[in-house]
C-alpha cells in the first residue's frame, strides 16, 4: 500500500515535469522559430522630396538678397514666424511615413545650412537624429537644395554640387544640382540627385530652354553612372518647374511612365499626373512640378525596389487652403508680402522602397 502510494506521488511528479517540458520546448520552438523570421524581414525605406517654400533665418546674410525675410524687411519675417515655419514644416516631414520617419528627403529652397539645422532639430525630426548634406548654391536669392537622412538607415560616401551654366545667359544664377552617393546597411549603394531647375516667370516657352540645358547636364551626370554601372539605383527628385510630360523631363531626361517598359529611367510621378493630380496649384491648375524619378532597376526584384512602382503625393487638410472653388490648395506661408501662416505652397511627395 506504502509502494502503491509512493508509485502514484512519482507519476505525478513526473507528469508535472513532462508538462513543464512540453511547455519549455514550444516556448524554445517558438523562439526559434521567430528568430529568423526576424532576420529575414523586409528593410523599408521611405524616400521623400519637398519644395519648403522660402525656408529662411531671420539674419540679412551678406551676398544674398534676403531682405525681405528679416523682422524689418517687407514680409516682416520675425522669430516667431521662423519657428512656426520649422514646426510647420517638421511636422509635413514626420507625418510623411505612417509609423516611421522617412529616412532620405530632399528639400528645395532653404536658405543654408542653419535652417537645416534648425530643421532637424524641431519636433518629431529630433527623433530620427538626421544629417544635412549642403552646398551653398549661386542663385541670387540664396536659395538652396539639400537632403537630410538618417545616418543609422544611410550612410554618405560622396556629396558634389553640379554647377548649373548658361553660355548665352553667363550672369544668369541658378540653383546647383545636389548630388549624393550613398548606401543602406546592407552596402547597397544610391545614387541621388536633389534639383531645383529655373522657374517659369517670363513664360512657359519662353524659359523652357533654360530648364532642358539643365536636364542635358544631369542627364550627362546619370549616363556616365549608368556607363560604368549598368545597374545603378539612381534616384532623380526635385521641382523642376516641368511636368512629366515637358521636353526637358519627358524627352531629355528620358524619364517614362512605369506602365512604358522603355528606357532606363521611370518617374515615378506619372501615373498621378496622368490623374489630374499635382503638387502645385496655379491659376485654377494643378501642376506635377515636383518629380521622382528613379533608373528601372529599382523596380526589379532585386535588392531595394520600388514597392507600389510610383510616387505618392502628400497632403492633409491641415495643410490645406480651399479656394473659391472648394479646391484644397497647398496653404502657403505668404502670398507675395501677405503673412498666410501655412507651411509651403508645394505638396511633398514620396515614394518607398523595400529589400
Amino acid at each position: 500500500m506504502v509502494r502503491l502510494q509512493f508509485n502514484r506521488k512519482n507519476f505525478q511528479q513526473n507528469k508535472s515535469a513532462n508538462s513543464k517540458l512540453v511547455f519549455l520546448t514550444i516556448l524554445l520552438f517558438i523562439f526559434t522559430s521567430c528568430v529568423p523570421l526576424r532576420n529575414m524581414s523586409y528593410r523599408n525605406m521611405t524616400v521623400a522630396f519637398y519644395n519648403v517654400e522660402n525656408l529662411f533665418d531671420t539674419k540679412d546674410e551678406p551676398g544674398k538678397q534676403d531682405e525681405e525675410f528679416t523682422p524689418q524687411g517687407d514680409k516682416k519675417w520675425t522669430d516667431a514666424r521662423y519657428q512656426t515655419k520649422l514646426q510647420n514644416v517638421s511636422k509635413v516631414i514626420s507625418s510623411i511615413n505612417e509609423g516611421d520617419l522617412p529616412e532620405i528627403v530632399g528639400l528645395a529652397e532653404v536658405e543654408n545650412e542653419k535652417v537645416l539645422n534648425d530643421l532637424i532639430h524641431t519636433g518629431l525630426l529630433v527623433n530620427g537624429k538626421y544629417a544635412v548634406v549642403h552646398h551653398e548654391s549661386p542663385d541670387f536669392r540664396g536659395i538652396d537644395c539639400a537632403l537630410i537622412y538618417r545616418p543609422e538607415e544611410f550612410k554618405v560616401l560622396k556629396q558634389i554640387a553640379i554647377p548649373v551654366h548658361f553660355k548665352n545667359e553667363p550672369n544668369y544664377k541658378t540653383r546647383d544640382i545636389l548630388y549624393v552617393k550613398g548606401h543602406a546597411p546592407d552596402r547597397e549603394v544610391f545614387h541621388i540627385f536633389v534639383n531645383h531647375w529655373p522657374s517659369r516667370i517670363g513664360g512657359l516657352e519662353k524659359t523652357e530652354p533654360n530648364r532642358v540645358k539643365v536636364a542635358q547636364i544631369l542627364k550627362s551626370k546619370i549616363d556616365s553612372i549608368l556607363r560604368k554601372e549598368p545597374k545603378a539605383n539612381i534616384i532623380v527628385m526635385g521641382d523642376m518647374n516641368d511636368e512629366p510630360a515637358n521636353k526637358s523631363v519627358h524627352e531629355i531626361l528620358g524619364a517614362q511612365s512605369p506602365d512604358d517598359g522603355k528606357g532606363e529611367l521611370v518617374n515615378l510621378m506619372y501615373p498621378a499626373d496622368l490623374q489630374g493630380k499635382g503638387t502645385y496649384y496655379y491659376q485654377g491648375e494643378w501642376n506635377m512640378l515636383d518629380n521622382l524619378i528613379v533608373s528601372r532597376s529599382l523596380l526589379d526584384d532585386k535588392g531595394f525596389r520600388c514597392i507600389e512602382k510610383k510616387g505618392f503625393i502628400y497632403h492633409e487638410t491641415w495643410m490645406e487652403y480651399k479656394n473659391r472653388d472648394g479646391d484644397a490648395t497647398p496653404n502657403r506661408t505668404y502670398g507675395g508680402p501677405n503673412y498666410y501662416g501655412g507651411v509651403s505652397d508645394h505638396f511633398p511627395v514620396y515614394f518607398r522602397l523595400r529589400r
